[in-house]
C-alpha cells in the first residue's frame, strides 16, 4: 500500500512554513503580554502622581546603584523580585528638612539633577518624578559627548 502525496513539498518548505508559523504565534503573544504590562505601567505611574507632593530637597549626591546596596528601607527591597534587586538604579542622596534621605528616580530626572543645589521636586514616597529649579536658571540635561564615529565621519559644521 502507498500514499501518494497531493502535492510534492519539499522538507524545507515543511521547515520553513512551520518556522513562519512558531514566530507568527510567539509574535503575537509577546503583542499581547506587551500590551497587558503597559497598562499595569500606566496604573501604576497615575497612582504615583497622584500621591506625589511638592518638596524643597537639597541634593547631596546621585549615583547608579544596586538596589541592595543603596540604602533604601528594607520594606522596599523586600518588594522588589529578586531577580530586579541586581540591577543599577538612579539613586539620590538628599537632606529633606533636617533628614538625610535616599530616593530613587527616573533617568531622565537623574540627568538633570544638579549637585549640591536645592531643588523643588514632585516626591511620590521615595520616587522623585520631576524637579525643577529653586533658584537660579531651569535644569537642563547636560549634552551629550559625540561619539568617536560621529566625531570622525559626522557632517561637518559650516565656521562662520
Amino acid at each position: 500500500m502507498t500514499f501518494l502525496p497531493v502535492a510534492a513539498i519539499s522538507v524545507f518548505t515543511i521547515v520553513i512554513i512551520a518556522l513562519i508559523v512558531a514566530l507568527t504565534i510567539v509574535l503575537i503573544v509577546m503583542v499581547i503580554f506587551g500590551n497587558k504590562e503597559k497598562k499595569k505601567a500606566d496604573k501604576a505611574q497615575k497612582q504615583l502622581e497622584e500621591a506625589a507632593i511638592p518638596t524643597t530637597l537639597l541634593v547631596i549626591d546621585k549615583k547608579h546603584m544596586r538596589i541592595r546596596d543603596a540604602g533604601l528601607p528594607k520594606m522596599v527591597v523586600d518588594n522588589i523580585p529578586k531577580r530586579m534587586r541586581r540591577n543599577k538604579v538612579p539613586v539620590v542622596k538628599a537632606k529633606v528638612g533636617p533628614k538625610i534621605m535616599v530616593f530613587m528616580c527616573d533617568a531622565k530626572v537623574y540627568d538633570i539633577l544638579p549637585v549640591k543645589q536645592e531643588i523643588k521636586a514632585m516626591v511620590s514616597g521615595i520616587y522623585i518624578l520631576s524637579a525643577r529649579s529653586l533658584r537660579g536658571p531651569a535644569l537642563t540635561a547636560p549634552a551629550k559627548k559625540k561619539g568617536f564615529f560621529s566625531r570622525a565621519f559626522g557632517k561637518k559644521q559650516a565656521k562662520n
